[in-house]
């Protein structure tokens, strides 16, 4: 008798966990073929690193560790002494650059009035010229007169000296003014080279003003980045710089972790991802939160696996070759109806598991 109800328990036993497996099995084939579901998922979150954009010791630093902070909160200043002495230097050099435009300017306006000057001297001597030409035409003309009159022996020797030297004296007056014709107008040339020169001189003079408002520009822009803000609202991390640290432009120092958006990066296996398309539903679960469904959509696909991104990416034409499954990186955006408080608890780096509904 005590071997049948052994054997019967034994029955009833062995019945209750198979249909137990067979229920649980059935269920876990039904829900594999309307679910891909991984656990290798974290939690992301912006995360905006505090680089700052000029050297120079720190003077001053206003924020802690894990302090929460809005846009535009100053997180910690710079010693501004040789930056303000870079912009006085700026102010001064632009101060000399307006100067160096005026004596230009005003070396164009002497020059303009002296070209006036000599256009008036060389009309003037062409005046004087056709003047003295008519006194030698007629000086020429008495003295082919008392030429021949001379000739004759109807005048004297005096008289034709005379005309001689008033043809001679028209004769030279002529050449004279010529002459101070022609270096008038040299003259003029040259003060039109120098006014061209002083016109280029001008437009250098401007673009050196240009040029020193654009030191002047930097200058203070470089000022202003003494004063280091936040630049989005969130949560500072471990701060790890003190008053007196030297920084360098494109150091990180700390980071600001951004709360507006928030989203899950599942890494799934190659094989999971022929039935996987961008849309499809979402249900995570945080390991902070193991009683709460947080609802997500999948957003994107990485371009590559994450092997490809690693510091040494492997290559598989080399050595040994062993088939690996590799995993693709997956943006799981997470539902804006989510619980807003939990939400804003989640931390980046969280773990979670991702369970897609493919169907």
């Amino acid at each position: 008798m005590e071997k049948k109800k052994s054997n019967k328990k034994f029955i009833i036993i062995l019945v209750v966990l198979v249909l137990f497996f067979g229920t649980y099995g059935t269920y876990k084939y039904l829900h594999a073929l309307a679910h891909e579901t991984t656990d290798d998922a974290q939690i992301e979150k912006n995360m905006n690193p505090i680089i700052p954009r000029v050297n120079g010791y720190i003077t001053k630093v206003y924020v802690k560790d894990n302090d929460f902070l809005k846009k535009g909160d100053t997180l910690f200043t710079i010693d501004q002494k040789d930056y303000l002495v870079k912009v006085e230097d700026a102010k001064a050099a632009l101060v000399a650059a307006e100067s160096s435009f005026e004596v230009a300017k005003a070396d164009i306006g002497s020059a303009v009035a002296n070209i006036s000057v000599s256009d008036a001297n060389v009309q003037s001597a062409g005046g004087n010229i056709e003047t003295a030409k008519i006194r030698l035409g007629r000086a020429t003309n008495d003295f082919e007169r008392y030429n021949n009159l001379y000739k004759n022996h109807s005048i004297t020797k005096q008289q034709y000296e005379l005309a001689l030297a008033a043809k001679q004296e028209a004769e030279s007056q002529v050449k004279i003014l010529q002459q101070q014709q022609k270096a008038s107008a040299f003259q003029k040339s040259v003060i039109v080279a120098k006014s061209n020169v002083s016109s280029k001189q001008t437009e250098v003079a401007a673009a050196n003003i240009n040029r020193a408002k654009a030191m002047l520009d930097a200058a203070n822009l470089n000022l202003s980045y003494t004063t280091v803000t936040a630049a989005v609202d969130g949560q500072i991390s471990k701060i790890g710089i003190q008053p007196g640290q030297l920084v360098q432009p494109g150091q990180a120092l700390f980071y600001i972790i951004n709360d507006n958006e928030t989203w899950v990066v599942a890494n799934f296996k190659e094989t999971q991802l022929n039935k996987m398309v961008i849309g499809q539903k979402v249900t995570v679960k945080v390991d902070a939160y193991p009683d709460t469904d947080f609802e997500g959509t999948v957003t994107s696909f990485s371009p590559a696996t994450g092997s490809r991104f690693s510091l040494l990416p492997p290559d598989n034409a080399t050595g040994n070759f062993v088939k690996t499954i590799q995993r693709l990186p997956v943006k799981i955006s997470l539902s804006p109806s989510n619980d807003a408080v939990k939400m804003k608890n989640l931390r980046s780096g969280m773990n979670a598991e991702v369970d897609v509904h493919i169907k």
